[in-house]
């Protein structure tokens, strides 16, 4: 077994620092805190808990998370739906990307028999009933208003009410079953969003006048990072009042990502240079660390050398990732120990979501070191 063998555990990120002294990135899962938040979503949301493969799509994060009680998965690509029919057998998948290539369509269809998938425009619905059949369920995407999330997915993708009406007869015509489902927007911060794509869902359903399977209320759930979100708790009883106000008598299903896995993981980098008040890492944005500069997330870091945790006094730093152009830097100040020099490690927390999932490999950089660490975060506190 060598240090990159990727079966390699570890029990602590100080133990990853003594044993490899890593000049390359380490991105590191923390198997027992992902069955943590997935057995808390689970046991919380008043229905059948999705976990949303694209957040992060690696084995190890979804066995944690399937051992946490997670059996059914929101799935974007033939891909991924065969990723989880080889490692998850009996799981259920959700082909819940509005849009489908053909060659896509038939191989979940005809090779992994998937019954769930997602529309928002009738040419979708022509085409996936002429692939699939109609032994299918039809989830018909309606678009929600722009609330306080960082991403705004309805700007691409979702029905106008009046489209998701015919959508919903259609299917229901040419004898499919039929289903609602809507996505506030990724890393949501008021619960009150889904309260209102709810009252939304229930106006589409009562003009449709159909019956419906199961009303999907997405994902959206936040991630805590630095910013003032309020609790899970309270979007499951948002959501859980809203069913029973508005007479949704259905399962209701949501498609957590950033919720359950970005406390999961961590990712390790390492001074290469300092100029002053800048510093050179071995990861950037084309790699790991792109929400940092695309959501303006504010993830905790600490700084680390062979010693142990550095400590003093702090000043904010300017921080460039390894790619061989400018545009390769994080927008945000970080603020770390005024004495942190080349060869120090610097751990960013919180980055278990859209990480090591959307890394590109551009100029020969990229994160292939993965290990999994034993325990909850005794060292560092997110």
């Amino acid at each position: 077994m060598t240090a990159l063998d990727p079966e390699f555990r570890f029990s602590s990120i100080g133990e990853v620092i003594e044993r490899l002294e890593p000049s390359y990135p380490v991105f590191c899962i923390f198997p027992d805190v992902l069955r943590t938040r997935a057995k808390a979503f689970v046991e919380g949301f008043p229905g059948t808990v999705l976990y949303a493969v694209k957040c992060n799509p690696h084995p190890y994060v979804l066995e944690a998370l399937a051992e946490g009680g997670i059996s059914h998965f929101d799935t974007a690509s033939i891909t991924e739906i065969a990723k989880i029919a080889e490692l998850m057998p009996e799981a259920h998948s959700y082909f819940n990307h509005p849009v489908k290539g053909r060659g896509a369509l038939d191989a979940a269809a005809k090779v992994y028999g998937l019954k769930d998938y997602v529309v928002d425009h009738a040419d979708e619905l022509d085409k996936l009933i002429s692939i699939a059949g109609t032994d299918i369920t039809v989830e018909v995407r309606i678009a929600t208003p722009k609330g306080k999330a960082v991403y705004d997915l309805s700007a691409k993708f979702g029905a106008t009410p009046d489209d998701a009406v015919d959508l919903l007869k259609e299917a229901k015509r040419r004898g499919c079953r039929t289903a609602l489902a809507f996505h506030v927007g990724s890393q949501c911060t008021d619960p009150s969003a889904f309260r209102v794509a709810m009252e939304l869902s229930a106006k589409v359903r009562d003009r449709a006048g159909v019956p419906l399977e199961y009303l999907d209320v997405g994902g959206g759930f936040p991630a805590i990072y630095k910013m003032n979100v309020p609790p899970l708790s309270d979007y499951f009883d948002v959501i859980t009042r809203a069913r029973d106000e508005l007479g949704f008598d259905i399962p209701l299903l949501a498609e957590p990502g950033r919720a359950l896995v970005a406390d999961g993981c961590s990712v390790l980098t390492q001074v290469h240079l300092r100029k002053g008040d800048d510093l050179y890492i071995n990861d950037g944005i084309y790699g790991c660390l792109s929400e940092i500069r695309d959501g303006d997330l504010d993830p905790p870091v600490r700084a680390v050398s062979l010693s142990g945790s550095l400590g003093g006094a702090t000043q904010p730093f300017r921080i460039f990732g390894p790619t061989c152009d400018s545009l390769d830097v994080l927008k945000l100040p970080f603020h770390l120990p005024e004495v942190i020099a080349e060869g120090d490690w610097i751990e960013f927390g919180q980055m278990g979501a859209y990480s090591i999932g959307m890394q590109t490999g551009f100029n020969g950089f990229i994160t292939d070191t993965i290990v999994r660490i034993d325990g909850m975060h005794e060292e560092f506190v997110y």
